[in-house]
């Protein structure tokens, strides 16, 4: 990807995300229980939560819709096992990784600089390690996913990125006074 995005301020960092390979999948919670053993996970995520293994990673953010990001370099090999897994099934599979964006955000401010971009409580109990859900951040919409304790993955529209990150150094900022 050649739009790398880097911010750092004294207790909040934000970087591009690794590339990845994104679908969307529909389905039924049975199919996506076979799509997920599929990939090599247990079971689908439950809602509003995170499963990964191998070179997938799985974000449940609906009833029928999971969220797919691939390693690149076992992409292919996934895809594969998916397809054959989903073939007798009605599903959706949309490939996704030319809008989409990662941005990975960390340090202290972390918390209080998204607090102020959307409705969502986003503190540690309310929004532990592992969830993920969408939600409004100023005007624009995103997956959010909590990585780690003062950590954060948003996947976001890629034209919405330099919008985003913006309100972000912003609300950094305003949350170190």
């Amino acid at each position: 990807m050649s739009d790398t995005m880097q911010l750092a301020r004294s207790g909040f960092t934000l970087a591009t995300a690794a590339d990845r390979r994104r679908f969307v999948l529909q389905a039924r919670p049975g199919t996506l229980d076979a799509a997920a053993r599929a990939l090599g996970l247990a079971e689908a995520p439950a809602m509003l939560a995170t499963a990964s293994g191998g070179a997938v990673t799985a974000l449940r953010l609906g009833p029928q819709e999971i969220l797919l990001l691939l390693d690149p370099a076992g992409a292919g090999d996934s895809l594969a096992a998916l397809r054959t897994g989903l073939d007798a099934v009605a599903h959706s599979l949309v490939e996704v990784s030319d809008r989409q964006v990662g941005l990975d955000l960390s340090g202290a401010l972390v918390e209080p600089a998204l607090a102020s971009l959307t409705s969502i409580d986003v503190a540690l109990p309310a929004f532990p390690v592992g969830m993920a859900t969408r939600t409004l951040l100023g005007k624009a919409d995103g997956v959010l996913w909590r990585t780690g304790p003062e950590q954060f993955r948003l996947e976001i529209w890629r034209s919405f990125a330099p919008y985003i990150s913006g309100l972000l150094d912003e609300a950094a900022r305003d949350a170190a006074f």
